[in-house]
C-alpha cells in the first residue's frame, strides 16, 4: 500500500531512511570500528578456546585454573584438529576464494564494503593459522609448558591485532579523507 502526502509517496522516505541507516561506507562508520575493536578483544581473550583469564589463574598457582586450562587446551586443540583435518582443503580453499574475490572488489573496483571485509577477515586467517600451529603442539604438555604456549600465541595474536588495527586505520583514514565532501 502506497500513501502519497503532497505529491509525493511515503515508501520514498522509508527507502531513504533504511539507506541512510544502513551506510556501507565502512571506514566512515561508527559500527564499523566498533565490531573491529570487539573482534580484536575476542581473539585476544581466547587462545586456543582458553579464556585468557583462567591462564593467568594458572600462571599464578590456582591448581583448580591449572587443571582445567590443561583440560580445556587438550579439547580445544583435539576440536581445531579435527576440524583443519576434515575440513582442512575446503576451508583454505574457500579463504583463498574470498581473499581474492574481496581484493578484487575493493581494490580493483574500489568497493569500501569489500575493502573492510578484506581488512577484517585477511588478519583472521594469519589468527587462524597461528592458532592451528599452537593447537598442533598441545598435545603432552605439561600444564606450565601449556601456559607458556598459550603466552606465547596470545603474543603473537596481539602482534597481528595491533598491525591490523594499525593498517586499518591507516587505509580507513585515506578512504575518508579522499571521499571528503571538503576534498572535492
Amino acid at each position: 500500500m502506497v500513501i502519497k502526502q503532497n505529491g509525493v509517496t511515503l515508501d520514498f522516505y522509508f527507502l531513504k531512511l533504511v539507506s541512510e541507516a544502513i551506510d556501507l561506507r565502512s571506514f566512515s562508520n561508527l559500527w564499523f570500528w566498533i565490531a573491529l575493536a570487539a573482534l580484536w578483544s575476542t581473539m585476544s581473550h581466547w587462545v586456543i578456546g582458553v579464556p585468557f583469564d583462567m591462564v593467568r589463574r594458572a600462571a599464578r598457582g590456582n591448581e583448580v585454573s591449572l587443571r582445567d586450562m590443561h583440560v580445556l587446551a587438550n579439547i580445544q586443540a583435539r576440536r581445531i584438529l579435527f576440524i583443519a583435518d576434515e575440513t582442512g582443503l575446503i576451508t583454505t580453499a574457500f579463504s583463498f576464494f574470498l581473499v581474492t574475490t574481496m581484493s578484487l572488489l575493493g581494490f580493483l573496483y574500489e568497493v569500501e564494503f569489500a575493502q573492510a571485509i578484506l581488512l577484517l577477515f585477511l588478519p583472521m586467517a594469519v589468527v587462524g593459522w597461528i592458532t592451528l600451529r599452537a593447537a598442533r603442539k598441545v598435545e603432552g604438555l605439561e600444564p606450565e609448558d601449556l601456559g607458556n604456549l598459550l603466552f606465547r600465541t596470545r603474543r603473537w595474536i596481539q602482534l597481528t591485532g595491533m598491525l591490523s588495527i594499525f593498517v586499518t586505520s591507516m587505509w580507513g583514514m585515506w578512504v575518508n579523507l579522499n571521499s571528503s565532501v571538503l576534498h572535492g
